[in-house]
């Protein structure tokens, strides 16, 4: 018992020190976008015809907005309700789709695919009893296609809202604290402002393959010294100007801004919700850490409300009185050089981008594994954490966007990101009602408390469409647009198969030879390039077999072996076993076969002999003796790319897509099985 109880206690301690080291590391990816946003909301609030409006009662007003939109959004939204919504541990966009696939079945993508790709651990502690909100749902998307179709097409949309506003973001983000350096140097030309941020992003970006966990550890402390400065900015602030500030958390103050701001407050709604725009990042950056370590931070960051609370505060007197720049703010309050406070800054908005481009690669892995982006080589950078990868090419053409945007625009504004989370919106309405089984009320709740916020602020975002916000939506609708006709093409591919009777005749009828040995086929299915590649050969093996995620006999039956994120996949060992599993199942279905027989002749009309039954037994030994021979003789793999090639009659829109566009991704992503072993081995 002594034993035992050790074993649990150090059981404790190990996952404790877990959580707590995943808990440090998550300052420097996870809380990097929201502790940042002062940088640049306030600059992008007060502009255009809200300049006029400086008096208290509309900085009040600003002030209670960006409280009580914290308060919603990242806390009663994200931190509280969907961050339960993960799936195995991922968050973000798609992973709540996979949810609605596995557990409610309302997807288009396959199911028996998803239980290949994850194995699932999902346990909501909730009912299993189904309510008849939830039978009506499921029965709707069950008896109408079309509903199918428009999910998925909303789910690739607001996945792409994601990549698409990780485009400007870190751009942003980076080059409105580099404008500080203007402070020092007011004449100097934009250019070099311009160029000093390019090459910061281009280390941002040069990092990344370095992994999650050491990222992580080298921002932490940056962000620390960051939050630590900019509290004490707040509360020097609070005690100097205004100490009537607090009373901006009462909501009285939204009213009597709108009240008086009119049009012009409403329209200053699309620069105020940047100040939430890395809750969505926080929810896809899920899979890096764990949902207790990202809940831990933010309940200890002194419930991060009042923080950030005092973010926001210690910018808007002295910002809108003095027209200058946060960093100036800080250099003021602490009478410091300027040189230290210019790098903290900078590097804190370097932090501030990491979190959305972990989120990136998050989201783009799910998209991959279920068929909805090109295959690109994922990277897992953990051998701990599954979910903390790296994706060259997809860093690679960020880092590319990221620079076009600091070289072409200036400004950024928040409708992607609203857009995403009216998504996420939407699909936890059917999560609460179809897969935690809760009451419609609730779900319907949920849709209206957050949905208003988000839609009043999706609806000011539109006004400045025009100003810059239109470049997240056309990179957006580009990436859904190609990650819809990926899986379209991918689903064609899949649904076109050779039976197994067609190809038990392809060696008779073309006077193919069978020779001693063993194919293996890598797919999940068996392909139609099989077909087309057995007449080519002047002879095959005489046991073949489909095998991929899962191993299926030709004649005989189905079996699925899974591997470990970072296992190394050893051929031989993999050989190995297959047929020592195979040889067990031709064991056992020729006993039970035999089990019939015998069942059959005692109840029949007519006796079975001991020498038939003998026979029998004789077979099952001769079947796995030629098994064992073919081993012997050697094993061959085979795999092929199938292409996929409209149809002539068909409209030049499809033509396009599928060979043109499809093509084009075909050729350019990697292939699905690049390390296989092709050949015999003797």
């Amino acid at each position: 018992m002594d034993q035992e109880s050790g074993a649990t206690q150090d059981s404790r301690q190990k996952f404790y020190k877990t959580t707590l080291l995943l808990a440090y590391q998550t300052f420097g990816v996870v809380y990097g976008d929201l502790c940042t946003s002062p940088i640049y909301v306030y600059k992008s609030s007060f502009s255009g015809e809200l300049q006029i409006y400086e008096r208290n009662h509309e900085i009040f007003g600003v002030l209670s907005i960006v409280f009580w939109t914290l308060t919603i959004i990242p806390l009663c939204k994200y931190m509280i309700i969907v961050l339960g919504a993960n799936d195995n541990g991922e968050g973000g966009t798609f992973a709540l789709y996979s949810l609605l696939c596995r557990h409610s079945r309302m997807g288009l993508l396959n199911s028996s695919h998803l239980e290949h790709e994850f194995v699932t651990c999902y346990d909501s502690n909730v009912s299993t009893k189904e309510t008849r909100a939830s039978l009506v749902i499921k029965e709707f998307f069950n008896k109408h296609r079309s509903s199918r179709v428009v999910l998925l097409l909303v789910v690739l949309l607001g996945t792409s809202m994601v990549i698409g506003d990780g485009i400007p973001t870190p751009a942003m983000s980076v080059l409105s604290a580099v404008y500080g350096i203007q402070i020092k140097d007011p004449d100097l030309h934009e250019n070099y402002t311009v160029a000093i941020a390019c090459v910061i992003l281009v280390g941002v970006f040069a990092l990344q393959h370095c992994g999650t966990h050491r990222i992580g550890f080298l921002f932490s402390p940056i962000l620390i010294a960051w939050l630590l400065c900019i509290s004490g900015v707040g509360i020097y602030n609070i005690s100097h100007w205004n100490p009537d500030v607090v009373k901006a958390l009462s909501p009285y103050y939204i009213y009597n801004f709108f009240k008086k701001t009119g049009k012009a407050g409403w329209c200053s709604l699309g620069g105020i919700v940047l100040c939430a725009t890395g809750a969505e990042a926080m929810f896809a950056d899920l899979g890096h850490f764990s949902e207790l370590s990202v809940r831990v931070i933010f309940r200890v960051v002194s419930t991060r409300q009042s923080l950030v609370t005092l973010n926001k505060t210690s910018s808007l007197f002295f910002f809108l009185k003095k027209k200058i720049s946060l960093i100036g703010l800080i250099s003021y309050a602490f009478r410091c050089q300027f040189l230290p406070v210019f790098i903290i800054a900078t590097l804190a908005t370097v932090v501030g981008s990491q979190a959305i481009i972990s989120a990136i690669f998050s989201i783009i892995s799910q998209c991959r594994a279920l068929n909805c982006f090109p295959r690109v080589k994922i990277v897992h950078t953990s051998n701990n954490i599954h979910g903390q990868i790296y994706i060259p090419e997809v860093n690679w053409v960020l880092m590319i966007l990221c620079l076009a945007v600091v070289a072409g625009f200036t400004e950024a504004y928040g409708l992607a990101v609203i857009t995403v989370m009216l998504v996420t919106t939407l699909l936890m309405f059917l999560i609460i009602s179809t897969v935690w089984k809760k009451h419609v009320f609730l779900a319907f709740l949920f849709v209206v408390i957050f949905g208003f916020v988000e839609l009043s602020y999706f609806d000011a975002g539109l006004a400045k469409l025009h100003k810059g916000g239109w470049f997240p939506l056309v990179v957006s609708a580009v990436v859904s647009s190609l990650m819809s006709i990926w899986h379209y093409g991918t689903l064609k591919k899949q649904a076109y198969k050779v039976s197994l009777d067609c190809l038990l005749r392809l060696g008779p009828c073309m006077g193919i030879a069978t020779v001693p040995g063993v194919c293996l086929v890598y797919y999940l299915c068996c392909p139609a390039n099989v077909g087309t590649f057995c007449p080519q050969l002047s002879c095959i093996p005489s046991d073949s077999y489909l095998c991929n995620h899962s191993v299926s006999v030709f004649d005989c039956s189905k079996s699925s072996g899974q591997y470990g994120y970072k296992d190394i996949r050893d051929s031989y060992a993999f050989e190995t076993q297959l047929i020592e599993k195979i040889s067990e199942f031709l064991k056992r279905y020729l006993s039970s076969k035999q089990m019939v027989v015998i069942e059959q002749s005692l109840h029949g009309a007519k006796t079975r002999r001991s020498g038939e039954l003998r026979f029998q037994c004789q077979e099952a030994s001769e079947d796995v003796n030629e098994l064992m021979e073919a081993e012997e003789a050697g094993v061959v793999y085979m795999i092929g790319h199938t292409c996929v090639i409209s149809n002539e009659a068909s409209c030049i829109l499809k033509k396009f897509v599928i060979n043109v566009v499809y093509g084009f991704l075909r050729r350019h992503s990697r292939s699905p099985a690049a390390s296989v072993q092709a050949g015999w081995r003797l």
